[in-house]
């Protein structure tokens, strides 16, 4: 049995320790909230450049979104444990805190190394939604204005992939690729030398590419971000339950 001072000494560091846990707790708690609005911003923001890619791809907001709830779940059972004292508890709250922070890792290594497959599949999606493109409205026709009307883009690679589409023997090139709808007519949208003048020249491939990987990149800093802040909670959970445990075993 260990001296009553060495339990005096033993007891302060457990009451620190469970004040910081608490702290850093609530703190992801909060992270869960963050990943919550960073999914769901994710979806409506990129809702149209989404719709475009394979379906696969689409999920990604949703992960986000799960994996904020687990978070937030997550925090709360961390909170209680924490308050509980329970070794076993928070044993258990960093066993499940070093599995999100795996997932998270690999989910954000594979995003990385099949980030170029995605653009690839952005590329040919598009071109096949120009292919397609046709007078009653669907979600790729309105994806493709969307993107060319937002973007002040034309086509895949610029204005000109309009001219080897049916819709432009038709029509000419859309509306949505003009840079004034007033001055816009459909007799200059037939002609080629008077659509330049009149539609932006630069392809949308490009604009939209950098355009969902600079808004990739802030999912993906807040995403890993929220992964490597784990790796607090994990120590702080194991170093209160190991003393909480030796605390237990000198008091015997």
């Amino acid at each position: 049995m260990a001296s009553p001072s060495r339990r005096l000494q033993t007891k302060p560091v457990i009451t620190c320790l469970k004040s910081v846990l608490l702290t850093y707790t609530f703190v992801f708690w909060v992270s869960g909230i963050v990943l919550l609005a960073v999914g769901i911003w994710g979806r409506v923001s990129l809702a149209v450049y989404f719709s475009l890619l394979d379906e696969k791809a689409t999920n990604v907001p949703f992960v986000l979104v799960g994996a904020g709830t687990v978070v937030v779940l997550l925090g709360t059972f961390g909170c209680f444990a924490t308050c509980r004292g329970s070794t076993w508890m928070l044993k258990l709250y960093a066993m499940l805190l070093s599995l999100i922070f795996l997932i998270v890792l690999v989910a954000a290594i594979v995003g990385f190394v099949f980030r170029h497959e995605i653009q690839t599949s952005f590329e040919s999606n598009l071109e096949l939604a120009l292919k397609d493109y046709n007078v009653t409205a669907d979600r790729h026709r309105e994806a493709v204005d969307t993107i060319q009307r937002t973007l002040h883009c034309c086509g895949v690679q610029n204005y000109s992939d309009w001219e080897r589409t049916e819709y432009f023997s038709q029509r000419g090139i859309p509306r949505s690729c003009c840079k004034n709808q007033n001055d816009c007519t459909e007799e200059d949208l037939k002609d080629p030398n008077k659509a330049k003048l009149k539609v932006f020249v630069d392809g949308c491939f490009f604009l939209v590419t950098s355009t969902m990987e600079s808004k990739m990149s802030i999912v993906a800093g807040i995403s890993f971000g929220i992964a490597c802040f784990q790796l607090i909670g994990i120590i702080l959970s194991c170093c209160l339950s190991r003393y909480i445990t030796n605390n237990q075993y000198e008091m015997v």
